[in-house]
């Protein structure tokens, strides 16, 4: 936890992004690590959870990260519990809260709240196009004999 903590302080010296740290670990060795990049990478996808998970795959060769631990600066945002849930670690450990995150500007609590208004409500708006054969790479999918499942 430490490690996470000092990644997101030098991240912060370093102008690189925000103040977020997180590092990946399995049977004790570290083979993740990840700062928020957000601003300097331009991407609104590069949290500090999401690059070690980037760092830890490539590292594994894998794209789940069973028997791994992370450690992260802060409890992580809606993107990446969704991005963990689908990594699959053991477990998760986090330093300071999203309450902790929200009073210096990081509130992703709006988010929540958004999951939570029927699609149709929502403050961006969302609309299904149907057409024929919309659901191909779907049945394609399905017949396929030989697939990675995940």
């Amino acid at each position: 936890m430490e490690m996470a903590v000092q990644l997101a302080t030098e991240n912060v010296k370093k102008q690189n992004g925000g103040p977020f740290g997180a590092v990946i670990v399995k049977d004790g060795v570290i083979i993740g690590r990840g700062c928020n990049n957000v601003t300097t990478a331009l991407d609104p996808t590069a949290h500090a959870e999401i690059q070690a998970i980037r760092d830890a795959c490539k590292n594994l060769n894998s794209f789940q990260l069973t028997d791994c631990e992370i450690y992260t600066s802060c409890e992580p945002c809606p993107m990446c519990i969704g991005a963990l849930y689908w990594a699959r670690p053991k477990a998760i450990y986090y330093s300071c809260t999203k309450q902790d995150a929200a009073q210096i500007g990081f509130d992703d609590d709006f988010i929540y709240q958004e999951l939570a208004i029927p699609m149709e409500n929502r403050s961006i708006a969302m609309h299904r196009i149907d057409f024929t054969d919309h659901d191909l790479p779907f049945r394609t999918w399905e017949s396929q004999a030989v697939k990675v499942e995940y």
